[in-house]
């Protein structure tokens, strides 16, 4: 039989190297996974031979097609390459292998560049890890920490597989949150549209109308009178000054100050304001379960979360939390001094640390959370729904009052 030479990673992470005999480099996996590592690479006696004279061309090959290439990639390609990467290592095949395969087989152009390039870093050595944080905007914090959490630990499939499943949730939860606000956007566009088509268009050729009456015209249809010809006169003033303050604003928010200011109205906010915490709450959750049932540690795992929730005032209050538990103390004693956590995570926090079960206690109220979030959403839809509806109808109501009073006005005077 060949001999095909093999580089693995043992449970505490050292990474070994040897020989193997067999049929082909699917039975040499599985034989070096039967020694209790985990294959990086396995290659067969010439490809061996040759790797150190092509490694350095590969390399700079790679990185120059991804530096022409430069496409977005978006979050559907990296949640596909996780899954098909977690099975493809499940399956025992190679780290290179496994790359070749995903190379041949994936169907966007964009993402082939990043792949041959992490190819080439795997084969000169380096750990997936170490591969992906080349590559930033692709791949997040929490993803590089977790999969360098299961190289460690030598669980790196099914670690890829939670990273699947996270990115999966957190995908769902955008979709459900962007298909609730579509139908109330474009209903209030439409309001706006009409309303605005009525006071710049219709008003002004009856104002002439009104005028010429000679008699007082009702307060409302002065007010109507006022607010179209304020509309008509000064419009390029008001999209410059709506222009301008949407501008101010979004550079307000990129400040600390302004962004932590927002953060914190977003969580006390009138009606929106318990959503926005189980939001926040779920996220939390999933992450640090993910975080821990990956194999990263509390502190590290903590620090991650905080920079994932996307709101500065919870990412504080873990981060405040962290220091606790650096002290000694519990991560529900921790959270539960903040004040900024919901109960829910409090007790289910406490309970998996009595029970040893943390990470998916945290995922079960993660999952909890968000059935409370889409119940919550679907109620909240179903209220903005009728009350632009309402507020429409109540305008144009307005204007329909203003322009009939005057000609009820002048036929009593008439008669």
């Amino acid at each position: 039989m060949p001999e095909f030479t093999y580089e693995a990673r043992d449970r505490s992470g050292r990474l070994t190297t040897g020989v193997i005999n067999a049929q082909d480099l699917q039975d040499a996996a599985v034989k070096v996974r039967a020694l209790g590592v985990y294959p990086t690479r396995i290659l067969t006696g010439q490809q061996a031979a040759n790797g150190a004279m092509t490694k350095k061309k590969e390399a700079k090959a790679a990185v120059s097609s991804t530096s022409e290439g430069k496409k977005r990639i978006g979050r559907t390609q990296i949640l596909l390459f996780t899954r098909e990467m977690a099975d493809l290592l499940d399956a025992g095949l190679p780290m290179d292998r496994a790359f070749s395969t995903l190379i041949e087989q994936m169907e966007s152009e964009a993402i082939r560049p990043m792949l041959q390039s992490m190819q080439a870093d795997i084969r000169a050595g380096q750990p997936l890890s170490e591969a992906l944080s080349k590559f930033p905007r692709e791949f997040s914090t929490l993803y590089i920490n977790m999969v360098r959490a299961g190289e460690v630990s030598g669980q790196l499939p099914e670690v890829m597989k939670r990273l699947a499943d996270f990115m999966e949730k957190e995908q769902t939860r955008r979709s459900q949150i962007a298909a609730a606000l579509t139908y109330p956007a474009v209903l209030i566009t439409v309001a706006v549209g009409a309303v605005t088509f009525l006071l710049t268009f219709v008003v002004p050729k009856l104002s002439g109308i009104f005028h010429d009456m000679g008699s007082a015209l009702p307060l409302p249809t002065v007010i109507l009178l006022t607010l179209s010809g304020i509309i008509g006169r000064y419009w390029p003033g008001i999209v410059v000054g709506i222009a301008l303050a949407v501008f101010l604003l979004r550079r307000w928010l990129r400040t600390e100050t302004g962004k932590r200011r927002m953060d914190a109205f977003l969580l006390e906010m009138p009606l929106f304001g318990t959503l926005n915490r189980k939001v926040v709450a779920s996220r939390l959750a999933r992450t640090l379960g993910t975080l821990l049932a990956g194999g990263v540690p509390i502190l590290e795992a903590m620090s991650i979360t905080a920079s994932a929730l996307g709101n500065e005032v919870a990412a504080e209050a873990v981060l405040n939390a962290r220091g606790h538990v650096r002290q000694g103390e519990t991560l529900h004693a921790a959270l539960e001094k903040s004040g900024d956590f919901l109960p829910v995570v409090l007790h289910m926090t406490a309970v998996g640390e009595e029970t040893g079960r943390l990470p998916s206690m945290l995922l079960r109220t993660a999952e909890t959370l968000d059935f409370e979030v889409d119940n919550t959403m679907r109620r909240l839809t179903s209220l903005v729904e009728p009350l632009v509806v309402l507020l429409m109808g109540a305008f144009i109501g307005f204007i329909v009052l203003s322009i009939l009073l005057p000609i009820f006005k002048a036929n009593t005077l008439v008669k």
